[in-house]
């Protein structure tokens, strides 16, 4: 896998997630509605520590600074 994600778009990744998983475990947003935010932030934390998102592959896109 060749990483396409910059610092930038890693820190505001983990930073989304993390409040995702506040508003989870606060119980601002409960229910299913929560279980897949949750999940959502679990796998922008994934990204984030890889490097790579794979979605970004079929729209063409990186974030990453070119060398």
């Amino acid at each position: 896998m060749k990483k396409n994600m910059g610092s930038t778009d890693k820190l505001i990744r983990t930073i989304v997630a993390i409040l995702m998983a506040i508003l989870y475990f606060k119980g601002v947003v409960p229910g299913t509605v929560g279980l897949v935010l949750l999940v959502l932030a679990i796998v922008f934390v994934f990204t984030s520590a890889i490097s790579f998102c794979p979605l970004y592959v079929p729209l063409g896109l990186s974030t990453c600074k070119k060398d």
